[in-house]
């Protein structure tokens, strides 16, 4: 059974990619596969809502299909994916700006609707609660991206959520190492500052 396992053969993506160029389309079911999870969960860090990300991941995937016949390998194909992820969910965002389709309630206070009752935080620490304290931790800080420009948003998602590195990154947004890392302690630095003027002493652990 190890051996049988062994000898299973997983192809690299060069290979689903020149196999797909070839007319085998078993291979793009196959990228399809592989990098489905990854482009969602980027998507979702982007435009923050479940049924938008699942839009922009089949766009993505779409325009893969499209595209991949002129790929030329220069870069991983990871990287090529991740930056027609990171081009889709701006041109998206970009586009539902404009139409005025997104709307932050705020954390505290009145809502839009003068009927419904003030929502307030709870600051008593974690408790048995601390599922509730994990989410309003992660929309604070979802919020406290919004605060930061497109670049500064792609570099902390792709390094501290993607866990990309630092080479990859710079590829994917065209520049060079070093440069990526002194914007990467900016936007940090920015991030910090935004969220110090939403989380109270207390709630720090």
């Amino acid at each position: 059974m190890f051996l049988l396992l062994a000898m299973v053969h997983h192809p690299s993506d060069a290979e689903l990619v020149s196999r797909f160029k070839e007319g085998d389309r078993t291979a793009y079911a196959e990228i399809v596969r592989r990098y489905q999870d990854r482009v969602y969960s980027l998507c979702l860090r982007w435009m923050h809502d479940d049924q938008v990300a699942r839009e922009v991941a089949q766009d993505v995937f779409l325009a893969l299909y499209r595209s991949l016949p002129k790929f030329r390998g220069d870069a991983q194909l990871s990287t090529w994916i991740y930056r027609v992820v990171i081009n889709h969910c701006k041109n998206k965002r970009l586009y539902r700006k404009r139409r005025h389709v997104d709307f932050h309630e705020p954390l505290e206070g009145k809502r839009v609707d003068d009927d419904q009752p003030e929502r307030q935080i709870a600051h008593e620490g974690p408790g048995t609660d601390s599922t509730t304290h994990q989410s309003e931790a992660e929309i604070l800080v979802r919020e406290a991206l919004e605060h930061l420009d497109e670049e500064q948003r792609a570099i902390i998602v792709l390094r501290d959520v993607e866990d990309l590195g630092y080479e990859e990154i710079a590829d994917l947004l065209g520049l060079a190492r070093g440069t990526v890392k002194s914007r990467l302690h900016r936007a940090r630095a920015q991030l910090a500052k935004v969220l110090s003027r939403k989380i109270d002493a207390r709630d720090v652990i």
